[in-house]
């Protein structure tokens, strides 16, 4: 009976290490992604003052999958709907994203892309600026709306970004990156000078306040042969 009791307390002690063990790893791996990011952003990114939103500490009620709720003094959520909603797709393979949906005229960042409305269609002199939603990067999975730009910041410039936009292919190329607060509208401005794209999504990915706004800024490049990306794009799409 004795040496039964001893196993009985071995067993639970053992039990209780890997328990603590499980959660501290758990702890980590949330903490880690946020923290680290925090670290580099701010190297990449100096001239954002405050990483928090001011007078915030707890968490607010915007629903960060509605894209009205991201720039809240922009566009109000009845901008975002319209009687015929049209998609194009765009494929950034630097990420592993191909041929990923984008919405004009919807709002719900759960079923795809949106772009943001009175901004310009791709291919057009102008901005076209388009909104994806980010979690944690450890969940990131090109094929699932809710994480689809949780790796965005990887980005760098040189990178391509590919639209195929009422069957015309346009291959842009990343310029710049830099971050914004929710307040800042300015990045939705439309510039005259060419074509641009702005990527955006909610920094650090998965972080519960979503503080900040990751702008990836791409620039038209001109070309008239883009079918070795769309015969590799097929490839991939099709393994």
């Amino acid at each position: 009976m004795t040496i039964v009791i001893k196993m009985n307390k071995k067993i639970l002690r053992i039990c209780a290490v890997i328990w603590g063990i499980s959660g501290v790893t758990i702890l980590v791996s949330v903490i880690y992604p946020i923290a680290s990011y925090e670290i580099e952003s701010r190297m990449k990114y100096p001239e954002l003052i405050s990483p928090v939103v001011k007078g915030s500490s707890t968490f607010n009620n915007l629903d960060y999958t509605k894209a009205s709720n991201w720039f809240p003094k922009a566009a109000e959520a009845d901008k975002f709907t319209s009687d015929k909603v049209t998609y194009y797709t765009i494929s950034i393979p630097a990420l592993g994203i191909y041929r990923a949906t984008v919405s004009i005229g919807g709002e719900d960042l759960a079923d795809s892309l949106i772009q943001y409305p009175g901004t310009q269609v791709p291919g057009k002199i102008g901005n076209s600026v388009i909104f994806g939603h980010s979690i944690l990067p450890y969940f990131f999975n090109p094929k699932d709306y809710l994480s689809i730009f949780s790796t965005l910041p990887k980005l760098k410039r040189g990178d391509e970004v590919y639209v195929n936009y009422d069957g015309i292919s346009y291959k842009y190329e990343v310029e710049s990156m830099f971050e914004v607060k929710p307040e800042n509208i300015q990045i939705l401005a439309q510039d005259t000078a060419n074509s641009y794209l702005s990527l955006v999504t909610c920094t650090p990915p998965g972080h519960p306040l979503k503080p900040k706004r990751l702008i990836v800024r791409a620039r038209l490049i001109p070309t008239t042969d883009s079918s070795d990306f769309i015969k590799q794009t097929n490839a991939n799409i099709s393994n």
